[in-house]
């Protein structure tokens, strides 16, 4: 049995190591590139890590513009809608759940948008509380009573409150560049060997040193795949986190867990939803089979959590409450 605070503390924790694990593969990874192949990283000779300092820049410029400019591009790419509660009574109803759910968890109005889908799925995206947006396909809107469409608002709202934009920024940034190192390392590999002298190479004596220099060798060949998985593990974990949030500000976990299993039933896939835009969504829109199963399968090699164990972990908060 969990209840609301133990499943926010152990995923908090869990993200934060999974980030850290990413910051270490990318330390080893860089390291091994400047200082052992590229040479370009010697702290006594004043010499610092620069394709490790160029690639985190990289990945950051290109992490900022999703960050600021991001969630115009999401929203117009999946066809979203804003909502005008005044004129469309329609949505009147999703304006006052919305308007609750926000005194709730004191965070300010968002921008509503509708999506003309008729598969039942919902996202929220903008980079903080001030700049935040949520989205609801009108599947969702037909498919669910107030109490449901209740749970899903709060835990859209939830990952606006944890700042989930904010650190999927951070880990974009270190997954783009450890996959930058790591395609360069494999580039200058295929092209005759770094650029270090013989002296250079020969200051570098002992097993240690060549135990090192194999291990971070082979993160290399593994590095892009194992950043990969990590970045799943992490939107796993705010999933998980964003639940329990949800269920914190509503007091009812098995809204949240009545609503999962109507969206668990609707198989058709959002329709204009993509591979970049998938993980925002409260369920998988495109790999529904997939995010439905349990194993290690559904656990390592997708974006969501399987629903199933989502539903049983909020019927368990219910009973803890």
């Amino acid at each position: 049995m969990v209840d609301f605070y133990q499943l926010q503390a152990r995923n908090r924790r869990a993200t934060w190591l999974l980030m850290a694990s990413l910051l270490l593969l990318l330390g080893l990874l860089g390291f091994w590139l400047d200082r052992f192949y590229l040479g370009t990283f010697d702290p006594d000779r004043g010499r610092f890590p620069i394709a490790t300092l160029l690639a985190v820049s990289l990945a950051s410029i290109q992490s900022l513009h999703a960050f600021y400019a991001g969630d115009k591009s999401i929203l117009r790419s999946v066809g979203a809608r804003p909502v005008d509660p005044e004129h469309n009574l329609d949505h009147r109803e999703l304006n006052n759940v919305v308007a609750e759910m926000c005194i709730a968890s004191g965070l300010p109005m968002p921008r509503l948008y509708v999506m003309a889908d008729s598969d039942a799925n919902a996202f929220a995206t903008g980079r903080d509380p001030q700049h935040a947006s949520v989205c609801v396909t009108q599947g969702l809107l037909d498919g669910l009573n107030r109490d449901e469409l209740q749970g899903v608002i709060a835990h859209e709202l939830s990952h606006v409150k944890n700042y989930d934009i904010r650190t999927m920024m951070v880990v974009s940034v270190l997954l783009g560049s450890i996959v930058l190192l790591s395609d360069w390392a494999r580039r200058s590999l295929w092209h005759g060997g770094g650029r270090r002298s013989r002296s250079d190479r020969g200051n570098d004596k002992g097993a240690g040193t060549a135990v090192l220099a194999i291990l971070v060798l082979f993160l290399m060949i593994l590095a892009p795949l194992i950043s990969q998985l990590m970045a799943m593990a992490v939107s796993r974990r705010r999933e998980y986190l964003a639940d329990a949030t949800g269920a914190e500000l509503t007091r009812n976990p098995l809204a949240l867990a009545h609503a999962l299993e109507k969206i668990a039933g609707h198989r058709a896939p959002t329709a204009r939803a993509t591979r970049g835009t998938a993980h925002l969504f409260i369920h998988d829109p495109l790999e529904r089979a997939l995010d439905s199963r349990e194993g290690f399968v559904a656990e390592v090699f997708s974006t969501h959590p399987p629903i199933q164990k989502r539903i049983e972990l909020l019927k368990q908060m219910a009973h803890v409450g």
